[in-house]
């Protein structure tokens, strides 16, 4: 019944043409740049993104206990000078845009990561070792209740005499939260400002400064600070 009938239409055969080609060979690996500089760049960036998420397991391996705080401390410093030294670059600085933005473009997720790059230092420096080497109060090792007491005063001597810029204060603050976990094993009055002043110094570019109300007020928590600090060596 049907064998008969005529197709509607007619069919049009298919033909190769020899004369096709393509411009693309699929066995070459695709280039990501084409310039040196847009290698570099892009080199730059996938080292800040394996940083992250090698610093986001290193914090996690430190808080399991799975890490001696030793190997912690050298390796959590070294990520963090690979991550300031690729954002030292202006054009890696432009790309990279701010920590947020770079992670929710590649969607990687890492909080622990993201405050120890605010930061800026490891955490047995922030808070202190767990194993303290010095007894607290008026028992405290004489040397490090000095060397404590010589980095808050050559801090405060730094801003007195008009010294306010990031790359001067972040490695004089650094050396007193050091100097006084050395010292005393827990926390003082304005101690909490040391480590929010570290985090705002962090944010600054190398060359950046305080403005003068920073500087005032800046001033004002470190000599808070520094009274707290003693006023925990005469407790009991």
């Amino acid at each position: 019944m049907y064998a008969n009938r005529q197709l509607a239409y007619a069919p049009t055969p298919y033909i190769p043409r020899s004369a096709l080609s393509t411009t693309i060979n699929l066995d070459e690996e695709a280039k990501l740049s084409t310039t040196s500089a847009e290698r570099d760049l892009n080199d730059s960036l996938a080292e800040i993104y394996s940083i992250i998420i090698t610093l986001e397991g290193l914090e996690k391996g430190y808080l399991k206990d799975s890490i001696t705080e030793a190997d912690y401390t050298e390796t959590c410093s070294r990520l963090l000078k690979q991550y300031k030294s690729n954002l030292a670059n202006e054009a890696v600085a432009r790309a990279f845009g701010d920590l947020e933005s770079f992670q929710k473009e590649w969607e990687i997720e890492c909080p622990r990561a993201t405050e120890r790059l605010r930061i800026g230092i490891p955490a047995t420096i922030e808070q202190g070792p767990s194993h303290k080497t010095a007894q607290q109060g008026d028992y405290a090792d004489a040397t490090l209740i000095v060397n404590a007491t010589e980095t808050f005063i050559t801090l405060l001597d730094a801003i007195k005499i008009g010294l306010v810029e990031k790359d001067t204060l972040h490695p004089l603050l650094v050396e007193i939260i050091q100097a006084v976990n050395k010292v005393v094993d827990q926390d003082f009055e304005s101690k909490g400002k040391i480590v929010q002043w570290l985090i705002t110094l962090n944010q600054m570019r190398a060359a950046g400064k305080l403005d003068d109300d920073q500087v005032r007020e800046f001033q004002f928590d470190m000599e808070q600070a520094y009274y707290g600090f003693k006023a925990t060596l005469k407790k009991d």
